[in-house]
């Protein structure tokens, strides 16, 4: 994954700005990353130079935060995926949300990690072999660690992306 450097984001958090030809910039990216600059420039009818410095003006303002590869798991051995629901046990919560967060996003079996607020506390999106090793990542890497009350889990059966979202932190 390429990304812009993290000390360059802007600090601004309020929506950037954008002119009809960034929104098509920003939507023709999203559905083809990989999308060369004389490409992009013809899609939007402008100077291949435009292109370039629109895009650049995306990075800088946060807007665009990377260029990311879309792995297909089945290639890998690891064909079945799970959303596993995990709520926490009341108590010290803070230190319980971080050590938790920071121990399971570091398993070669996730995907994705989502902090939430509603029933669960976290989303973990995971992908295996088979429906032994979702068993064994609930049993091994989720329920063993006090700070879980509880999980649930949900096998996935398709999936359907419509665009990467950046990290919140």
């Amino acid at each position: 994954m390429t990304s812009a450097k993290a000390d360059s984001a802007p600090k601004d958090l309020r929506p950037a700005e954008l002119d009809d030809t960034d929104r098509e910039m920003v939507r023709i990216l999203t559905a083809e990353g990989r999308i060369t600059n004389a490409e992009l420039a013809a899609a939007l009818g402008v100077a291949p130079s435009t292109a370039h410095a629109r895009l650049r003006s995306l990075v800088e303002r946060g807007v665009v935060t990377g260029f990311h590869a879309s792995v297909d798991q089945r290639r890998l051995g690891r064909g079945l995926q799970a959303m596993i629901g995990v709520t926490l046990r009341p108590g010290s919560r803070q230190e319980s949300i971080t050590a938790f967060a920071e121990e399971v996003r570091r398993l070669p079996q996730v995907l994705q990690l989502f902090f939430l607020g509603g029933s669960d506390d976290f989303m973990v999106h995971i992908a295996v072999a088979d429906s032994s090793d979702v068993r064994a990542f609930v049993v091994e890497h989720l329920s063993a660690q006090q700070s879980v009350a509880s999980t649930r889990t949900s096998l996935v059966f398709d999936y359907h992306r419509n665009g990467v979202a950046a990290s919140f932190a």
